[in-house]
Formats: structure tokens, sequence, C-alpha cells
């Protein structure tokens, strides 16, 4: 075993003990470091957001698999271990728009605008027959581990709103602030439920946080807007 080796290990295995019976990881408290640090990049319009955001996806990735990696930590959350997979999927497109955006509209990644009609009558429609599907799969996969059946449906909408939001913010959809504050609404309760407090404490702190971001990017909107090109007059 190399020195680099041995230090994940230790990295992997390192818990801070809260109390006498209530331990923590620390890959759940520096990954939802990562987590708010790219949701601040995000707020500025800066492409690290992405980056920095798949960092962390990849640490909570081990940390809500819980048991089923062998953690002693908890149940398994399977929704929101399997939309930190989407998120580094959706981070990697994300990150080469903003960056082609930057390049092409003179150092602006993004500009925020409200998402079209066309566009919400397919992904409102698509999104909850997600969470549907989500919900029958996820109830399947966990069938070993003794949870209510409102657990399935959390998980769905946490693990749908996630993805529906993290794309929004890559297309630069002012509404992808909502999604996240129907995400936290929902993953709050349902991560102090099951003991995953490093992971309550920052959805709390993002329920504030996307509350300005929202403000923020509504303004922005108003002002930096794409506007139709006037067409010349017919001569």
């Amino acid at each position: 075993m190399t020195w680099i080796d041995h230090l994940l290990s230790v990295f992997y295995h390192a818990k801070w003990q809260v109390t006498a019976d209530q331990a923590i990881y620390w890959r759940e408290i520096v990954g939802n470091a990562f987590g708010l640090g790219s949701a601040l990049f995000g707020l500025r319009r800066n492409a690290w957001a992405w980056p920095v955001g798949i960092v962390g996806n990849l640490l909570l990735f081990t940390v809500f698999l819980g048991q089923a990696l062998g953690n002693d930590q908890g149940t398994p959350l399977y929704g929101q271990a399997a939309r930190q997979v989407f998120f580094v999927a959706t981070s990697v497109y994300g990150w080469w728009a903003w960056r082609r955006n930057r390049k092409r509209d003179h150092g602006t990644a993004v500009i925020p605008h409200w998402a079209g009609r066309r566009q919400r009558m397919i992904i409102i429609p698509v999104a909850l027959a997600a969470v549907g599907l989500c919900f029958v799969a996820f109830r399947e996969i966990g069938a070993g581990f003794p949870v209510p059946w409102w657990y399935y449906l959390a998980d769905s909408w946490i693990f749908v709103g996630s993805i529906l939001a993290t794309y929004a913010m890559a297309r630069g959809w002012v509404e992808f602030w909502l999604c996240w504050i129907a995400v936290d609404l929902v993953g709050v309760p349902e991560l102090i439920h099951f003991g995953y407090y490093p992971s309550a404490i920052l959805y709390a702190v993002y329920a504030v946080f996307v509350i300005w971001g929202f403000v923020v990017w509504l303004r922005i909107s108003r002002v930096e807007a794409p506007r139709p090109a006037v067409q010349p007059a017919a001569a």
C-alpha cells in the first residue's frame, strides 16, 4: 500500500465522535463543504461551480450508500446516492456549456432567464413520471431495509428534483433555485430522521441561500436577458 492509498484509507474511515454513541464521517462534512462551495460559485456564475461540485458528489456518494458499503452510519439512502452519479454527468455538461458560453459571450458563463412555456410543458410531466418510476425502483432495491413507504417517495422526489435543478442551472434557468427550495423542504426532515445531520444542516443553510440566489438571478435576468433582434424596416 502506497502512502497515497494509506491517506485515502484513513480519510475514508475517519469520524468525528460527536457524542459517546454518535459519530459522523468526515467524508460527509467535507463533501457538503464542497457542495456549498459549488453553490457559491454558481451564484457568481463561475464555471468552477461544476468541478468543485463533482468532488463533493463523489464523496457524498460513498456516504449515502451507508450500510450497503459496510458503513455503520445508517440506512442507505439510494435516491440520495444515485443522484450523486447523475450530478457528475450533469455537471460535466454544465461545465462544458458554461465554458463555451464564456468564450462565445465575451466572459459571461451564463445569462439567467426563465424557461419557456414549451420547455415547462415537457419537463413538468416528465418529472412527475420520473418520480413515480423512481418510487417503484427504490422500493424494490431497498426491500431488505425496514423503512416506511414515504421514505421512497421522499427519496424519489429528492433524486428527480435535484437532477432537474442541476440541469436547469446548466441551462441558466432561474427556476433552478425554486427546484432546490422544493428539494430542501423534503430533504431536511428526511436527513434528520435517518441521522445524516451534517447534510441536514447544509440543506437548512441551502434553504436560506437559495432564496437569496433566486433574488440575485431574478434581478440579473431582468437586466441581462437577451432581447430579440430588431428587424430592419422594409424599404
